[in-house]
């Protein structure tokens, strides 16, 4: 006998996985090719470091890395907080200020890199 479950509204985490582990792949390779780019720079000085960051390209892969963090913090983040905090309001307050903070983040993250 095949029991059917009524889904409301719930996705059962999934997607989340899914969505967890490709912006850690993706925030891995960045780093090791951001490595690799770095460690190669002729010198550690700011004109080096601003040449790195000088292609559109490179801002556009760094600046897709933060955002990947701040999805990939987002998912693991919420998961504590609905699994560990249990009045709503409560939840529902760290839910908004965890948002607040990690779309702040990324705002900050575009700032610095256009600005280089």
């Amino acid at each position: 006998m095949v029991k059917h479950r009524i889904v409301v509204g719930a996705h059962y985490g999934l997607k989340d996985w899914i969505a967890q582990r490709a912006t850690a792949v993706y925030m891995a390779v960045y780093t090791l090719i951001f490595a690799a780019c770095a460690l190669t720079l002729p010198e550690l000085s700011f004109e080096a470091w601003s040449g790195l960051f000088a292609g559109g390209l490179f801002k556009f892969l760094t600046f897709l890395f933060f955002l990947a963090l701040c999805y990939h913090a987002w998912i693991g983040v919420r998961d504590i907080w609905m699994d560990y905090v249990k009045p709503v309001g409560v939840r529902l307050t760290l839910h908004v200020v965890t948002i607040f903070l990690l779309v702040g983040y990324a705002g900050w993250a575009a700032q610095i890199l256009w600005r280089l």
